[in-house]
């Protein structure tokens, strides 16, 4: 059982590993002021939380996959981007969407097992979607438009199942041969004036 004050918060205690069980125990309760306080004592946590967080992706309550999800994102661990790109395919919309956020926050570690996915599953609605997301904002944020943007073109198709793996394959293929750095170059040179 997680320790609660009065308050309804989870108990405070040094913030170590050996705190995640209660932690992830507490992620499941009733409370949203209880699953609040101890998803923020996991990002403080950080990397150690990851495993434990992953495998409650596939919780069977939206709430705790959602909180999940959440506390995964703040974290930004790159260990997590293949259970982020499957949560994409999520029932519930809300942690589609938190999934798509952690993704995006990746930033480029995210793109290898995102492109990977969409070459082989572009048959999803939800993954699709969930990959315009981040591809989106890699583009925007990150100056990876040489790279995406014919993915994103192929993602905005009626059909995007069709068009998808063919330009996901081809962005993979752009991207392993793109030193890791050359990515903030472009930002850079877009900078000057």
């Amino acid at each position: 059982m997680t320790p609660v004050s009065k308050s309804g918060t989870v108990a405070a205690s040094k913030k170590t590993p050996s705190r995640i069980p209660e932690l992830i125990a507490a992620l499941a309760s009733p409370s949203p002021v209880v699953r609040r306080k101890a998803r923020e004592a996991l990002v403080a946590l950080g990397k150690p939380a990851v495993p434990s967080l992953i495998l409650l992706l596939s919780h069977r309550k939206p709430h705790v996959r959602w909180e999940a999800a959440k506390a995964i994102g703040g974290i930004g661990d790159p260990i997590a981007a293949f259970a982020l790109v499957n949560a994409l395919k999520d029932r519930d919309g809300d942690v589609r969407w938190l999934a798509a956020e952690g993704l995006a926050a990746l930033g480029r570690d995210a793109l290898h097992p995102l492109l990977a996915a969409l070459i082989e599953r572009a048959e999803s609605d939800w993954l699709c979607e969930g990959a315009h997301h981040v591809c989106h904002v890699l583009v925007r944020k990150r100056g990876l438009g040489p790279i995406l943007r014919p993915l994103l073109a192929a993602l905005e198709q009626s059909e995007p199942e069709a068009a998808s793996p063919l330009a996901a394959y081809t962005a993979l293929s752009r991207l392993c041969a793109m030193p890791r750095d050359t990515a903030t170059s472009f930002v850079s040179k877009r900078r000057k004036p």
